[in-house]
């Protein structure tokens, strides 16, 4: 028995020294709170968009039919378009812009504390007020930018940023810019410091010009912070949902619908939830791609190793 007992408690400690081990069980709590906060609502999600289920009726399985019909509904046809397009739009904006304010920030500028500080507020506001702000600059009446156009002498009415089918995507592509660039000139930036200055001198040493260090240098190094950046931009864009609902309810006309939108809209204020999820599931596969896009991104780690791609 004693025997027995004390080659229990060698084998416990065997465990307690295994370093994969204990990584497990310290995951352990995080995965299950995942599974059921995450994984549980998904796999729910997608088993409803194979039944008829209403608000207040778990229905029946139906299989594709939801799918069938939604390849052929031109309003969801037209909000897979629009995310696409406000997806790949705001992305590359956001994108070229944070990565110019980066590198601005990355240079020896008075206040620069201050300015990190202010760049990061429309990022950290929260995404409702913001939508609210913008509300009231595009609105057909009391719109302060058609105001100051006015007094301008430049426009001689006022605009209705929101009314206009053109005009409302662009608005709300822009709305989406102003509060997502913060979060990618931030992070960017956080990768350029890592960047050894040493490099620069070296190749300023050989003659590169800025814009030859630029990409040279700098673009190599920063291409896994730029892969999981911008994955996070591409997944925040295309599941997007307040800033559009707050501001057109997918309006004009459905010309600013997303998916997400439509989805709440069928699924929640139609109540037909079974269509509504079939339009969430609808997003996964383009989803499952961007986290992908990341996933190969990081295998490039020439930047952290200094040698070859592990």
């Amino acid at each position: 028995m004693a025997e027995s007992g004390s080659a229990a408690q060698g084998h416990r400690g065997r465990l307690l020294d295994n370093r994969e081990f204990l990584g497990a069980l310290f995951l352990l709590p995080a995965a299950i709170l995942l599974l059921g906060l995450l994984a549980y609502p998904l796999g729910l999600g997608v088993w409803l968009g194979f039944t008829d289920a209403k608000v207040g009726s778990s229905g029946q399985w139906i299989g594709l039919e939801n799918f069938e019909f939604l390849v052929g509904d031109s309003v969801f046809l037209l909000s897979a378009w629009n995310t696409f397009i406000y997806t790949f739009t705001a992305s590359v904006i956001k994108f070229a812009l944070g990565l110019w304010l980066a590198l601005l920030l990355n240079e020896r500028l008075p206040f620069k504390a201050a300015l990190r500080a202010v760049v990061l507020l429309p990022f950290i506001v929260p995404t409702v007020l913001s939508a609210i702000a913008f509300w009231w600059l595009y609105d057909a009446q009391f719109s302060v930018l058609s105001w100051t156009l006015v007094r301008l002498g430049l426009i001689d009415h006022y605009i209705d940023f929101l009314g206009n089918p053109l005009l409302a995507r662009c608005s709300v592509i822009v709305a989406n810019v102003w509060r997502g660039v913060p979060f990618i000139a931030i992070s960017l930036l956080a990768g350029l410091q890592t960047i050894a200055p040493s490099l620069y001198e070296a190749a300023a040493i050989d003659g590169a010009t800025a814009l030859q260090k630029f990409r040279h240098v700098t673009l190599p190094l920063l291409s896994p912070i730029i892969a999981v950046v911008m994955t996070f931009s591409v997944l925040f864009t295309f599941t997007d949902f307040q800033l559009i609902w707050v501001l057109t309810h997918g309006g004009p006309l459905n010309a600013t619908h997303l998916m997400t939108t439509l989805s709440y809209q069928r699924g929640i204020s139609g109540g037909a939830l079974g269509e509504g999820a079939a339009i969430s599931t609808a997003m996964i596969p383009f989803l499952l791609l961007a986290v992908l896009f990341s996933y190969f991104g990081l295998q490039r780690r020439r930047w952290q190793q200094g040698g070859a791609d592990r």
